[in-house]
């Protein structure tokens, strides 16, 4: 059996008493770690004191040695898996400047954008994967009733990774049906129905067989994810054999507003909408919003059958009026999520600096969709609603696609009232749980602004439908106006408005209210699709983004040598006549600091007995910046770093080890590596967010 430690050990010098912090260095084994203090200490209990420091903490500006710079891969391939849709985009390596998006799906909706394709995925009784996207939808839906029940069926279940403060790889996702099924599992047949579908198509194109190995991946994820969502990401696309444990270089994890950020620089006059160009045109401010749009989508609908976009090897019009130092804001708002970035422009070469750390929140486009079930649950009782889900799951689906097509019809100046089809099973299921018809529930529900026609449909008018609207609009105005007020986010240029909700004529609206006065408004025409093709130029040049903001405070429990009357006395150690301070939280990078690409925090180590194979280090995060223990609030356990020594070990080894690590944080996610000086072999390291 291998040892296995936890970390303690002290720190507190600067760079100036490296000298003296060296030659104090100092060792405890578990048997002397006893506490001779009164008080317990809630970082004694989660391992033996079994590392101490050996150098102060520090950033160097060494570019890490990385492994994809050797590699080459024929073709990049990116995933945008949405909470709502989804799709693939790719782009060989030697034709950067063509990116081509996946081939027609199969299926559609009338009234909709069919270039992705739904996020649903249906399993088979036995939990086989059966069908993804609309194949997936139309099979559940053609099921009888009764049959239906015993299929497990999965939309809009990315949030999970979002919600799910405790993620790990057990994590349950609920079917339609209310079964539960592991979600790494979901996820993992999700990716590998994409990675068939892209290998067939790159296939086909080259006329012989495309081989995995030639692609690199690249899977988006919303920026305000934390670690341990973007982990699990990465885990599933092992499953799914993207790219594996040994080859991870092969799959990049990109950010949605980022691949959004890269893309629009590209951006030409003619493929963008200017939402703060009011009068342009002989349009009103309120026409131009609706009129604009319809425009991009009749030039997207004429593009169609063309899937192969140019992304010309130049700066937009738009971009070459930024100069160096020129802010803009990154509004990615998708189904599930608002992203929200802040990048500032670094001239000559374009590259992006990121000003201030990700946020947002769940406001995405299934806020309107809630409310909507909020409003059917008033109307017709949320127990029947309830009943109605687990007993009709396929009429649920059919009816919240009816809701889905007139949601994308709804706009600030539409007179008109909106009508929803309601399934017959709905009409017949109420009749038989209420006794009373769909017509008498509505007459009694006090609810005037739907109402009920004879053909079988809700009549909802123009009013209602905003309303529905109303509160994920309000949020992320809130969000944009809160950011709006940070010294960093002054004086922005232009304001991007990005993500499939996007396109819904009253969030763009809203937002071109609200802050048309401060910046200029600007909306790709393929608004869906941007992220997308960003994520193809991201995986083309990965370097792109040179600085980013850390979106927590990182950093690991140690000791300190005990201040009277600045440490609390609960925290007192005494060791060999010596007065420690424990529970130090020893920061390794704090929220909202800037770190360029290819920065890392340099540490140097030593284990207590020289026959030491693992050592564990737990790694602890916050979103506070001033944090001083590992106990405060709000500090939460996050990680534990493991640094593996079996392989290394020699005769010749000295009595007192050193293990140098260094931790990338100026990536998407955080990296480590470490290096045994003893022997000059790298050991191997892995950050785990998800099995501690």
């Amino acid at each position: 059996m291998m040892e296995s430690v936890g970390v303690y050990g002290f720190c507190g010098c600067t760079a100036k008493s490296k000298m003296k912090c060296d030659d104090s260095k100092w060792e405890i084994t578990a048997s002397e770690a006893a506490p001779t203090s009164a008080y317990s200490s809630p970082a004694r209990s989660l391992g033996d004191t079994g590392i101490t420091p050996l150098s102060p903490s520090h950033i160097v500006n060494d570019a890490d040695p990385n492994v994809s710079e050797q590699q080459t891969f024929l073709v990049v391939v990116a995933v945008d898996f949405g909470t709502t849709s989804s799709g693939y985009a790719y782009s060989f390596t030697k034709e950067p400047e063509c990116i081509h998006v996946m081939r027609r799906w199969e299926g559609g909706d009338p009234g909709v954008s069919n270039q992705k394709t739904p996020t649903t995925i249906l399993l088979t009784p036995e939990r086989k994967f059966h069908s993804f996207g609309y194949a997936a939808r139309d099979f559940y839906h053609d099921l009888d009733p009764n049959e239906a029940k015993q299929w497990l069926y999965l939309e809009k279940f990315k949030m999970k990774l979002h919600t799910t403060g405790d993620l790990t790889m057990d994590t349950d996702l609920t079917a339609a049906n209310g079964k539960k099924v592991k979600a790494l599992d979901i996820f993992a047949y999700a990716l590998q129905y994409f990675k068939e579908q892209a290998l067939k198509e790159l296939s086909d194109q080259a006329g012989s067989e495309f081989e995995n190995s030639d692609v690199r991946w690249v899977i988006t994820v919303p920026a305000i994810w934390k670690q341990p969502a973007k982990q699990f990401m990465r885990q599933a696309a092992y499953q799914a054999g993207l790219a594996s444990p040994e080859n991870s270089e092969q799959l990049i994890i990109a950010l949605e507003p980022e691949a959004a950020s890269i893309y629009c620089r590209k951006l030409r006059l003619h493929q963008m909408i200017e939402l703060s160009k009011a009068a342009v045109n002989g349009y009103s401010p309120s026409d131009t919003v609706g009129a604009g749009f319809a425009q991009a989508k009749e030039h997207i609908r004429r593009n169609r059958q063309s899937r192969t976009f140019l992304v010309e090897n130049v700066i937009g019009e738009i971009w070459s009026e930024l100069e160096e130092g020129d802010k803009y804001v990154v509004v990615d708002s998708g189904g599930g999520t608002v992203d929200l970035t802040v990048h500032q422009i670094r001239l000559p070469e374009g590259h992006l600096k990121e000003l201030y750390k990700a946020t947002g929140g769940p406001y995405g486009s299934l806020g309107v969709d809630y409310e909507f079930e909020k409003l059917l649950c008033k109307i017709f009782g949320e127990d029947f609603i309830e009943q109605f889900k687990i007993k009709r799951p396929a009429a649920w689906v059919d009816l919240m696609i009816a809701f889905e097509s007139r949601k994308r019809a709804a706009a600030p100046d539409r007179t008109n009232p909106l009508n929803i089809t309601l399934p017959f099973s709905f009409i017949d299921y109420y009749k038989k749980f209420r006794g009373h018809s769909v017509e008498h529930a509505l007459r009694k529900s006090n609810v005037d602004f739907v109402k009920w026609s004879s053909q079988g449909m809700l009549r909802m008018s123009p009013d209602a439908m905003n309303a529905l609207f109303k509160p994920t609009i309000d949020s992320i105005i809130e969000h944009l106006r809160d950011l709006f007020q940070k010294p960093e986010v002054s004086t922005v240029k232009f304001l991007f408005l990005v993500g499939g909700f996007a396109e819904a004529p009253l969030l763009q609206q809203a937002v071109q209210a609200a802050f048309g006065d401060k910046c200029r408004i600007i909306i790709p025409q393929d608004v869906g699709l941007t992220i997308l093709k960003g994520a193809v130029l991201f995986g083309l040049d990965p370097a792109v983004i040179k600085v980013r903001r850390s979106p927590l405070t990182y950093g690991v429990g140690v000791l300190n040598r005990y201040v009277e009357g600045k440490h609390p006395p609960e925290k007192l150690l005494v060791k060999d006549g010596t007065r420690w301070c424990t529970d130090v939280f020893d920061k390794f990078i704090a929220a909202d600091q800037s770190v360029a690409l290819g920065e890392l925090v340099k540490r140097s180590y030593t284990p207590a007995k020289p026959s030491q194979l693992v050592i564990v280090i737990n790694i602890y995060s916050s979103e506070l910046d001033d944090v001083s223990f590992i106990t405060d609030p709000g500090v939460k356990k996050c990680g534990t770093l493991r640094l593996d020594l079996t392989g290394t070990s020699s005769a010749a080894v000295p009595a007192r080890r050193e293990i140098q690590t260094l931790m990338q944080f100026g990536d998407t996610e955080i990296k480590a590596t470490a290096v045994d000086i003893a022997t000059s072999k790298s050991v191997k390291v892995g950050i785990d967010f998800l099995n501690y």
